[in-house]
């Protein structure tokens, strides 16, 4: 592919806008709240300790201290960054674990004050920023209140959740309002990693997998599994979930999937485990959205097309923690229609976010 080319050598008349659909930032005072609990050692998660111990506190290091830094820029070095990138535009969401680490009433106020600093960054770029709502899991009625205000008054395209909050899971009943909300305001949830929960967590600390590298993909493929399994979504049929890096692999298990749930249903080995209106595998095509984030691969990228269907794979980066600007240039080359890649990279994302 040749033509007009940016400084990293991206192409800048492709004919699509590129939109980065899981991008991550933090607030200051998160930030503040995160390494005091590292330093005071008031939390009792060994998976946010290993994260954030090195996120956080660890600035020595070059990896942490610019992804630290990046993380909290919702201006002009972002969108340097992006320009560099060849991204228009990128849709910001609070990072794991954001809020949900915190006690109740603290996770409300900071939920709330990190959806004001966004939508204050989206006032200030309209035409390179888009939000998505960050609330409160462990109080459901306040975080279905918040994402009414986030989509309704600021505007935001959808809601973050960083997967299980304090070890639980929109599985449970209790959490139901958050997703009631979501299906009335027709808004996305983006479910997003977290380090696994305390109780399963240490075995993969242990070997070094528990963040990025398998652990995070592990936690929240099994938390959408929990989902469908659960009925959420025949008690909410117009629900939309979206999975990143390439869907957490789950569309490579779909055909175990069914059948071990059919056989296990039937053997009423579980208690927990109750028939569906419709096979796991109908689920995560018709109500789950995947994107590339982290998984910039041209034969997974197309088996997840041919499997979910083209209108429902989009792009992400990953940004800030994983920033490499050739990835856009080898997706751009991949072996593709223009209307795909235009797809890919636009259409998807501004029909399902309303962009």
């Amino acid at each position: 592919m040749t033509g007009q080319t940016n400084k990293n050598g991206i192409r800048t008349d492709v004919g699509y806008k590129r939109i980065a659909t899981e991008e991550a930032f933090i607030t200051r005072e998160l930030l503040d709240i995160y390494v005091k609990m590292l330093k005071e050692g008031s939390h009792d998660d060994p998976g946010f300790g290993s994260l954030w111990g090195f996120y956080a506190t660890n600035l020595q290091a070059e990896r942490p201290r610019i992804i630290n830094e990046r993380l909290q820029d919702i201006g002009e070095r972002r969108i340097a960054d992006m320009d560099a990138a060849g991204i228009d535009v990128a849709i910001l969401s609070l990072t794991s674990p954001g809020v949900q680490i915190l006690p109740r009433d603290l996770a409300i106020a900071q939920a709330r004050l990190a959806n004001d600093q966004l939508a204050d960054a989206v006032r200030k770029y309209p035409d390179r920023f888009a939000g998505l709502v960050a609330v409160a899991p462990q109080a459901p009625e306040e975080a279905a209140k918040e994402l009414e205000r986030g989509i309704k008054e600021l505007g935001f395209k959808g809601v973050i959740i960083n997967s299980h909050t304090q070890g639980e899971y929109l599985s449970d009943q209790k959490f139901w309002p958050i997703l009631e909300a979501a299906e009335a305001c027709d808004a996305p949830i983006y479910l997003h990693p977290n380090t696994l929960p305390k109780g399963m967590v240490e075995p993969f600390i242990e070997c070094g997998l528990d963040g990025a590298i398998f652990g995070f993909g592990v936690e929240t493929s099994f938390h959408m599994l929990r989902i469908i399994t659960s009925g959420a979504l025949d008690r909410f049929p117009n629900l939309k979930f979206v999975l990143g890096h390439l869907g957490e692999a789950l569309q490579y298990w779909m055909w175990r999937i069914d059948y071990m749930h059919e056989a296990t249903v039937r053997s009423k080995r579980y208690e927990s485990l109750k028939p569906l209106k419709k096979k796991p595998s109908d689920y995560l095509k018709e109500n789950v959205w995947i994107t590339t984030s982290g998984q910039q691969f041209e034969p997974a990228i197309k088996y997840a097309q041919e499997v979910l269907g083209k209108d429902r794979v989009m792009y992400a980066m990953d940004y800030p923690y994983q920033y490499v600007p050739q990835e856009v240039a080898d997706l751009d080359n991949m072996d593709m229609s223009p209307e795909d890649l235009k797809a890919f990279y636009q259409t998807n994302a501004e029909k399902l976010f309303k962009l």
